[in-house]
Parts: structure tokens; C-alpha cells; sequence
């Protein structure tokens, strides 16, 4: 959430930012899908089951799926 929060990113992976330093870097975190949404290029989770299920309910759990 707060990576997100920092690069303009909303709870969908949408920019909404206002700042081009924020999409300058933007790659280091996401990868651009389509639809000019973002996903993150890497998850590290425990492997407990449930634990992905608790991630994806979520206020962020929408770039996971």
C-alpha cells in the first residue's frame, strides 16, 4: 500500500498521480498491464494456506487477481 500510495497507484493499479518523478521509477515495483494498470512485479508471501486469500481480500487485492 505504501509503495503504491507513492507512485500514484489507487487500490485497482490505476496512476492517478500528478507527478512525473512518480511514473519515472514506476518500473522498478510494476509492470504496466493492459488497460495502463499496474501489477506488481513481485509478491513475497508466507506459503500458510490462507494467506493468499487474506491478500487478495484486501484493500489491494484487486492487482492480484
Amino acid at each position: 500500500q505504501t509503495i503504491s500510495g507513492e507512485h500514484g497507484l489507487d487500490s485497482n493499479g490505476v496512476y492517478n498521480g500528478t507527478s512525473e518523478l512518480q511514473l519515472e521509477r514506476m518500473s522498478v515495483y510494476f509492470n504496466e498491464a493492459s488497460g495502463n494498470k499496474y501489477v506488481p512485479r513481485a509478491v513475497l508471501v508466507d506459503l500458510e494456506p490462507g494467506t493468499m486469500d487474506a491478500v487478495r481480500a484486501g484493500p489491494f487485492g484487486q492487482l492480484f487477481r
